[in-house]
Formats: structure tokens, C-alpha cells, sequence
């Protein structure tokens, strides 16, 4: 049975280092700061993907007829293993036996993703799909656990600003009446005080109705919480790409290389013109059910689309070309730190999938051999996780 764990945890060190940039620019809404002020907070970019893709045409036919083919050589490295699973399945998870495949995206035009290189990876029990309201509620109901969007800021985090005026709350997308220049998220992006994974959009609404869609608002600290009380962990970057191309071989999405398989969509991802109008062509303007759309060829739902979901890896985009330098890489754990050149300063984690945010034109990163980033202590409308368990 799982027992209850305290509330709340010291802040890592690499969280507690750094204050929650979203904070601080809600902070100096509040405070009236000047224009100048305001947009160098704004711009300091707390979530996982930080600029405009510029591959749109790669992918926004939705055929395939596009997607170089792997030559033989190449892809007679490539395996996964007949090992059989270690016991019965864990509740809720599926086995992923392991193997060898080629990691990154060397077409995707996202310097981070390359060079593909070739990653061995051992066997292990992954979550069949993302964490849940439903999920989470229980864990919350069992440790009385309060996530970092719940937690009201410590002021020894923002010297100088009034404590009053320091709120918990997150970052909640809401689409701008008008089209609006990609290199600004905050025309769709505002901190929300009160918002957090029991009020998705803030104050007023509830997770009524969605007790089968992905928790969100979940930072980095949360998910591990979440995960050690369940007896599991993180799943490492590549783990997480390995499980999402389901067997496949350089497959651009989760399901194969056509954007809309037999012409309808199989993800929860952005349909129309980002980020003024969601057509929502797939049922879904937010997030979705985890089960909504079909499971990939090893049984896992959602690993492309829906929500971002965290990473154990330290996040740099020179991982992979240091990755590639050492020959086969096994079982990687990530780098020692993080670096991200747009800012050096904010602690980051890998996050992986893409979300119902991402389209053709924004984002893009439901492609499966793509990478997100997030800081840590940070969290936001689209922000969840799953879990995974060593064999």
C-alpha cells in the first residue's frame, strides 16, 4: 500500500537557484513596471519550446511521400529485443523490451535533435499513458502533496517585492483575439494566479469531466514526487523516444510517417492558425482523454501530442553531437547540467511529445525525434508526465 509522504519537499537545488520567470513578469504586471521591464520578463521563456520552428513544409501535407527512406546499412543496426517481461505487468504499464535504434531527427531542421545517432537502450515498464487528473487526485488525497503552482513564492526569491503581492498560481495559454508576431508568447501565454492541475484555466474551472485527461501545471519537482510515491521514476530522454517510435525506424511521428493516417488525425495537436484559431478538426481546442487517439505500436497512448511530458535528462542542445562522438551510447542518462543558449541562466529539463499547442506553423514538436525543454520549477496548461519502472 502506498504510504503517505509529506506535503511538500525542499526545492531542488537547481529550482531554488533560479525564481519562476513567469512569476516575475506576473509580478511586474502587477506592479506596474515599466514597458521596458515588462517585455525582458516576458521574454524570459519558461516553457519547453523557445522558438519558431521553421519546418512547416516537412510535415504539413500529411503524406509521407516526402520522408527519406533509411538505406539498407543503416537500418541493419537497428533491433528490438525478444526479451520477455520480468513478472506480470504493473498496473497500468506495458513492457518495453529494449533495443538499438537511431535517436534525433536529422530533417526536422531543429539543431538540437542532431546528429541521429545510435542509442542501445535496456528493457523496462512504462505508463501505458500520461498521469491523470484521476491519478493524480489519489496521490494528492493519500500525501496532501502541493504542487509549485499551489505553493505561494517565497519571498526570499523576489527581494524587493512587496510578499503581498506574491500569488501561486501558472501560466495558462488564451488565444489572442487577432494574429500576433511568433516571437512573443506572452500574446498567448499569462500567468494566472490560482491556477494549478485542480483549475486548469484558474479560478472558476475544474478538472469535472476530465478525470481521464492528462494532470497539467505539474513542474519538474512534481512529477518526481508523483513518480517515487508510485514506487517509479522519470523516464530518461531516450527511453522516452525509444518507447514512442513503437518499433519503427526513423519514423517522423509516433504512429508512422503520415501526419493523418487514412486522412484522419491521430493526435491531439493544433489544427488551423496559431495561435488566434483552433479549428479543433481532431475534437479537442485543450487537452483530450488519454485514450482518445490510437496507441502506437507498443501500446502507448499520447506519446506525441496532448501534453509536454518531463524528461530525467539534464537539457543542452550539444547532447547529441557529444552523444554521437562515443560510438553507440547506452542507456544515456543525459548530461551533468543544463544549457540552454537562449537562457543560460534557467535550470532546464528534456520534455518530450509535444502538446494540443503545437502545430505546422508553431511548435512542431509532436515529431518524434524532437525535443522540448522546460525550466524547472515551472509548470503550465500544457505540462504533464507519465512514468516508467526499471525492470
Amino acid at each position: 500500500m502506498k504510504q503517505p509522504r509529506q506535503s511538500t519537499k525542499k526545492r531542488s537545488i537547481a529550482s531554488s537557484s533560479r525564481s519562476r520567470p513567469w512569476l516575475l513578469y506576473a509580478v511586474a504586471l502587477v506592479l506596474v513596471l515599466t514597458a521596458a521591464i515588462a517585455l525582458l520578463l516576458g521574454k524570459n521563456k519558461w516553457f519547453a519550446q523557445s522558438q519558431v520552428d521553421k519546418h512547416s513544409a516537412h510535415h504539413s501535407d500529411g503524406h509521407a511521400s516526402g520522408v527519406k527512406q533509411p538505406d539498407a546499412e543503416s537500418a541493419a543496426l537497428v533491433s528490438t529485443n525478444s526479451t520477455t517481461p520480468p513478472g506480470a505487468a504493473p498496473d497500468g504499464m506495458v513492457w518495453i523490451p529494449g533495443g538499438t535504434f537511431w535517436m534525433g531527427c536529422d530533417d526536422c531542421d531543429m539543431p538540437d535533435t542532431q546528429p541521429v545517432h545510435l542509442v542501445t537502450v535496456d528493457g523496462f515498464w512504462v505508463d501505458r499513458t500520461p498521469v491523470t487528473n484521476a491519478q493524480f487526485a489519489e496521490f494528492v488525497k493519500a500525501t496532501g502533496y502541493l504542487t509549485v503552482a499551489e505553493r505561494k513564492p517565497d519571498p526570499k526569491d523576489y527581494p524587493g517585492v512587496d510578499p503581498s503581492k506574491l500569488v501561486a498560481g501558472s501560466a495558462v495559454f488564451s488565444p489572442p483575439a487577432k494574429d500576433v508576431a511568433l516571437d512573443d508568447i506572452t500574446q498567448w501565454w499569462g500567468y494566472v494566479p490560482g491556477a494549478s492541475w485542480k483549475h486548469p484555466e484558474g479560478p472558476g474551472t475544474t478538472i469535472e469531466g476530465r478525470e481521464e485527461h492528462p494532470v497539467v501545471h505539474i513542474a519538474w519537482e512534481d512529477a518526481v514526487t508523483y513518480a517515487k510515491w508510485e514506487g517509479k521514476r522519470l523516464p530518461t530522454e531516450a527511453e522516452f523516444e525509444f518507447a514512442a517510435r513503437g518499433g519503427m525506424d526513423r519514423n517522423r511521428y509516433a504512429w508512422g510517417n503520415d501526419l493523418k493516417p487514412g486522412g484522419a488525425w491521430a493526435a491531439n495537436i493544433w489544427q488551423g492558425r496559431f495561435p488566434t484559431k483552433n479549428l479543433a478538426e481532431d475534437g479537442y481546442e485543450r487537452t483530450s482523454p488519454v485514450t482518445a487517439f490510437p496507441a502506437n505500436g507498443f501500446g502507448l497512448y499520447d506519446v506525441g501530442g496532448n501534453v509536454w511530458q518531463w524528461c530525467a535528462d539534464w537539457y543542452r542542445p550539444d547532447y547529441f553531437a557529444t552523444l554521437a562522438a562515443n560510438g553507440v551510447a547506452r542507456n544515456p542518462q543525459g548530461p551533468r547540467d543544463s544549457y540552454d543558449p537562449q537562457e543560460p541562466g534557467i535550470p532546464k529539463r528534456v520534455q518530450k511529445s509535444g502538446s494540443f499547442l503545437c502545430s505546422d506553423r508553431y511548435c512542431s514538436r509532436y515529431l518524434v525525434g524532437s525535443r522540448g525543454r522546460g525550466a524547472v520549477d515551472s509548470g503550465g496548461s500544457n505540462t504533464g508526465f507519465r512514468c516508467v519502472k526499471s525492470s
